[in-house]
């Protein structure tokens, strides 16, 4: 097995882990780790294909990876805004009593 093929099925275990994190979980915040651990392994796959490419001197993984990171600290913040706002009015942070926000 090649290294990037471990890579990739790391990628794959690190992405199915998170997938059902997110998707069978009633706590908000385990469902933003779920989606955070999803993002982590999207980084690997670009780190993994940026060094086992055929020019890993270009360092556009890097670049990616720096630009994917930016963003899921863009939602972690946001999505822990919403988190606070929905505890603050129903002082629970169950998806359910989310769903009951929708108007």
């Amino acid at each position: 097995m090649s290294p990037l093929q471990i890579c990739l099925i790391v990628s794959t275990l690190l992405f199915c882990v998170g997938l059902i994190g997110a998707l069978s979980r009633s706590n908000s915040i385990l469902v933003l780790l779920g989606v955070e651990l999803m993002l982590n392994a999207a980084n690997l796959n670009f780190i993994a294909f940026w060094r086992y490419g055929p020019h890993p001197e270009l360092g556009t993984g890097v670049i990616f990876v720096l630009f994917s990171i930016a963003v899921a600290a863009a939602e972690a913040a946001v999505g822990l805004a919403l988190v606070i706002a929905i505890y603050r009015h129903r002082q629970s942070i169950r998806l359910q009593e989310a769903a009951q926000l929708k108007g």
